[in-house]
């Protein structure tokens, strides 16, 4: 068995453990979410070289904590006698599985990898086209494997399961003027901002909450997320073609928007998002607040005022 296929299979394992763990959490459910967290830090662990090659210093950094931070949460679990705190880790438990797995699944499975790719692409070109930007179409699909790039239709790979994924996007949609010349941008899994909406959808539909009140969170926020991805992606695609000659610290344009500046607003609109969701989902605010109590973050302030 292959590295990338032992992790692979550490990180799904994970992911059950915890979500089992999440309903059995009326029982004795402690040493299988244990199980679950830390066999989740290790998928992630082993993901940061990936970013580390691609100079990726944040998400870097991001997955190498995750390790240390997954440890002291199953250290948590059995050292928690605290009502509020055993909910809060029990909320973590479902939502770590039901981000992570749905994600885990469409990466792994190449059908549903390059439809996620093709229904955000397609919308990208069309709102390109509509706005009187430019006519841009989607060209081939492309697959890495180990003797090279090979296009959709040719590849003889399994369709349906692929716990190898070649090169760091396996998957990938050029987009082409309507004349068939190249504009040098590809799309990929990670352009359809699917990370952050599964985010949302297993924060949210873990909520010890009412049907109603779930599905109006999560009907609120993917719709947005994914409007201003495409706006997103329409913004880099114009910078890219408009800007040709821009130059800062070797970066083009394209470099210096994709990594730095959307990344930035990303986060940005994902902060604001969260606030909003806080104000309609309290419940949602005191899990993270009763999880950030360890490191004192956010914490409330217990001195009263003097009267």
């Amino acid at each position: 068995m292959e590295a990338q296929t032992l992790v692979a299979l550490i990180g799904a394992i994970g992911l059950v453990s915890l979500a089992l763990s999440w309903h059995l959490r009326g029982g004795n459910s402690v040493r299988l979410a244990q199980l679950g967290w830390v066999f989740v830090g290790i998928y992630f662990f082993f993901g940061a070289w990936k970013y580390q090659e691609k100079g990726d210093l944040l998400l870097t950094m991001m997955s190498l904590i995750a390790l240390p931070l997954t440890i002291g949460l199953a250290y948590w679990e059995s050292n928690t006698t605290d009502k509020k705190s055993r909910s809060a880790l029990n909320w973590a438990r479902g939502a770590m599985a039901y981000a992570g797995g749905p994600y885990l699944l469409i990466s792994h499975i190449p059908w549903l990898n390059v439809l996620a790719i093709w229904f955000v692409a397609s919308q990208v070109s069309l709102f390109y086209r509509l706005s009187g930007t430019g006519d841009i179409e989607l060209g081939e699909t492309w697959v890495e494997t180990t003797s090279g790039k090979v296009t959709w239709d040719e590849w003889d790979g399994n369709r349906w399961f692929s716990a190898e994924t070649i090169g760091e996007f396996p998957f990938q949609t050029e987009l082409v003027m309507a004349d068939g010349s190249f504009i040098g941008i590809n799309f990929v899994l990670a352009c359809t901002a699917l990370q952050s909406m599964v985010i949302f959808i297993g924060a949210i539909s873990v909520l010890d909450l009412g049907w109603k009140r779930r599905v109006r969170a999560i009907l609120f926020t993917i719709p947005v997320i994914h409007i201003l991805n495409v706006f997103r992606n329409v913004g880099l695609i114009w910078m890219h073609q408009t800007y040709t000659a821009w130059s800062f610290y070797g970066m083009n344009v394209f470099e210096f928007g994709h990594n730095y500046a959307s990344r930035f607003v990303s986060l940005f609109a994902m902060f604001f998002m969260a606030l909003i969701m806080f104000e309609i989902l309290p419940e949602l605010h005191r899990h993270i607040v009763r999880l950030l109590k360890p490191l004192g973050i956010m914490q409330p302030n217990q001195n009263k005022p003097n009267s």
